[in-house]
């Protein structure tokens, strides 16, 4: 799985962090696929810079984004602008394969016992 995630850059103490396209089971400074943006906590306000069509491009393709990244893709107004772009997502349409519930019988074994006599 593909996600968008912070990579820890910067010296000892003061942190930067570039926000990146990875695979997720990448360690959390190893490779990568794609730098997307930057973001700085330690500025007065801290610095977000993204790049808005890579990052709705991931986004598309499927990509997950950790909490972190989406809480920057909020303050931005990313995450809306994919939402708005990919309506088939948030459609409320019903699933293609419906489940039944746990309290639902099947068909084929009723738990009711109709057509069973009882002497």
């Amino acid at each position: 799985m593909v996600k968008i995630r912070l990579r820890r850059v910067g010296a000892k103490n003061k942190p930067a962090y570039r926000v990146v396209v990875a695979d997720s089971h990448s360690a959390r400074n190893g490779a990568f696929i794609e730098i997307i943006g930057h973001y700085n906590p330690l500025t007065e306000p801290a610095t977000i810079h993204i790049d808005e069509e890579k990052a709705l491009e991931w986004l598309k393709r499927g990509a997950q984004t950790t909490d972190t990244v989406c809480s920057l893709f909020r303050k931005l107004g990313i995450m809306d602008k994919f939402k708005l772009q990919s309506p088939e997502l948030n459609s409320g349409s019903e699933p293609k394969s419906i489940t039944r519930g746990r309290g639902s019988p099947s068909p084929q074994h009723p738990l009711s016992g109709e057509g069973q006599e009882v002497e």
